[in-house]
């Protein structure tokens, strides 16, 4: 009997055990998993994708570097470890120190250790050191296209993330996923030298293959530096793209900043003044409403006007640029001449509403949706808002504010058939075998074939008639179209005609463009018209880009 009862006991107690356990499992589980009383996590670092122009050259790749970790349950001499790690890195004994947890399995001291390092340290014979490979950002380019590609910077918990540009923008496609080494520990936490070990691989970022050239790229970087010093502005920006499909060949904005070193400039140096700062873009706005006025059927090329002196608009007087009035003229000679007042005839032609439904039928109150971080919209006021002097200055490109790519990407449709296209900078995202491709995108249709054929054809004949004539390769006499800006700028509710943005845009050959490009300036001191300082970096940039591309005169 007594035995049956020892076997009773001993059932029952087991029994118990078990529903312990259970109730352990089950209902404390999340409390036991949270203090990893079983289980030791620690993550392995995925290597950023790369960013490569479209011809597969390096704006961003990664350089191998190394995070030095201890592996507790290896060492023989803690204070052997804490000498070795501190001769070579530096770290400091007493950081070392804090950082090796023997309980652990496995122990993080350090990033960035460089291959020379690591080599010296596995010389020293040290049990318990591991290296787990790393890759730490690197521009090979350093500063060349800092504004498109933004920087690498870190979270407060150290682990990277892409700030401005492209690392902001395309931040979740490069980081990757984390790989994990995964331990069993017993119950006050230490790693089991029977336990089970597994090792999940990080999963590397995204590669981006650009629109960009760098080839253009360069060229125009070189062109602004030099202009820059030269004309001693402010800041200064450019835009090349393709007309047909706005994928953007290059974007420099100075002065600029290098992502290698981010830590050491402001936060000022990062804004993107292609995107981010609308400005009042002045005559460069003109050929927008041109061709609104011809699709409209209000006006042709051909149209004559009398320019006889200025025009009032209410209370406003609105004169030439330069006093000058040269009579009877034609709206192909109102861009010629940049004439305000002649802009004023087109807008009375087009009548107040159609003025401001083609500003917006052109989204220029809407950011473009480019693909960079940090795009701003264009300033628009609400229609309820508008004057009639407002309307009037409209058509001459002061009194709204738009940012240098919503121009650019406005100009292009009217040269490009009527395309308003979505201006893009990456071509593809890449992982591995599988590649996405990211293709044109048709926004809207905003002038007819036939319209932009005309607006061309005026362009063109603008630039052969302009004070910058002399700036046109001879065998391209006809194939290059443009218009120069000067638009002082606001300051507490006035105009200050000292300081202005000066600015070019034009394309080429004109028959079929093959390149649009923007080159802005503000507040040069050498000269404060657009005609003397954006329109010959313009030429000089198109100079090379007509070679480059080997476009022919035909």
């Amino acid at each position: 009997m007594s035995r049956i009862r020892i076997v009773f006991f001993f059932f029952t107690f087991c029994l118990v055990a078990i529903m312990v356990k259970l109730f352990a499992i089950q209902v404390l589980g999340v409390q036991l998993a949270s203090s990893n009383n079983y289980l030791q996590f620690e993550k392995l670092k995925a290597s950023r994708g790369r960013i490569l122009d479209r011809n597969g050259l390096p704006l961003a790749t990664n350089q191998t570097k190394y995070q030095l970790f201890v592996e507790p349950q290896k060492v023989k001499d803690v204070d052997d470890v804490i000498d070795a790690i501190d001769d070579v890195t530096g770290i400091g004994e007493a950081t070392i120190s804090a950082r090796i947890d023997m309980k652990k399995v496995w122990v993080a001291i350090t990033d960035g250790v460089t291959h020379e390092q690591k080599e010296e340290l596995e010389s020293t014979k040290v049990k318990g050191l591991g290296f787990q490979p790393q890759q730490v950002r690197l521009y090979p380019e350093a500063s060349l296209s800092a504004h498109l590609l933004g920087f690498v910077g870190k979270k407060d918990d150290g682990s990277p993330v892409g700030y401005f540009g492209l690392e902001g923008y395309y931040n979740q496609d490069l980081v990757g996923l984390p790989g994990i080494i995964r331990a069993d520990s017993d119950v006050a936490g230490r790693a089991m030298l029977i336990g089970s070990r597994q090792k999940i691989e990080s999963n590397n970022g995204r590669d981006l293959v650009l629109t960009i050239d760098k080839v253009v790229q360069n060229i125009v970087k070189e062109k602004m530096k030099s202009a820059m010093d030269r004309y001693e502005a402010v800041s200064g920006c450019a835009i090349v793209a393709k007309p047909a499909t706005m994928e953007i060949l290059a974007l420099v904005c100075l002065p600029d900043f290098d992502p290698d070193t981010y830590y050491d400039f402001s936060n000022e140096a990062f804004i993107n003044e292609a995107i981010s700062v609308p400005y009042e873009p002045g005559s460069t706005f003109k050929p927008l409403i041109v061709a609104a006025g011809i699709e409209e059927g209000v006006i042709t090329p051909d149209t004559k006007m009398k320019e006889d002196g200025p025009v009032k608009v209410d209370e406003y007087e609105i004169s030439t640029w330069d006093n000058k009035y040269n009579g009877e003229i034609t709206m192909t000679e109102v861009l010629q001449n940049s004439s305000n007042v002649g802009m004023v005839y087109i807008g009375e032609k087009l009548g107040d509403k159609k003025v401001f439904d083609y500003i917006h039928k052109f989204r220029m109150s809407k950011p473009t949706e480019i693909d960079l971080q940090g795009e701003a919209g264009g300033v628009i006021k609400p229609k309820e808002s508008w004057y009639k002097i407002d309307y009037a200055t409209a058509t001459f490109g002061q009194g709204l504010a738009i940012t240098p790519l919503q121009l650019i990407r406005g100009f292009a449709s009217v040269i490009n058939g009527g395309r308003l296209m979505k201006p893009y900078v990456v071509a593809q995202v890449s992982d591995g075998d599988r590649t996405k491709s990211i293709e044109p995108e048709l926004v809207d249709t905003v002038v007819s074939e036939e319209t932009s054929e005309k607006i061309r054809q005026m362009l063109v004949s603008t630039v052969e008639h302009g004070e910058y004539k002399y700036s046109i390769p001879d065998e391209f006499r006809n194939k290059i179209g443009g218009k120069t800006g000067t638009a002082q700028i606001a300051l507490e509710g006035t105009y200050d005609a000292k300081k202005t943005i000066a600015s070019f845009i034009g394309f080429a050959p004109s028959d079929n463009p093959e390149f649009v490009a923007l080159v802005i300036f503000k507040e040069p001191k050498s000269s404060i018209y657009g005609s003397e300082t954006a329109a010959p970096v313009f030429f000089e940039i198109a100079k090379e880009l007509l070679v480059y591309y080997r476009i022919t005169p035909n």
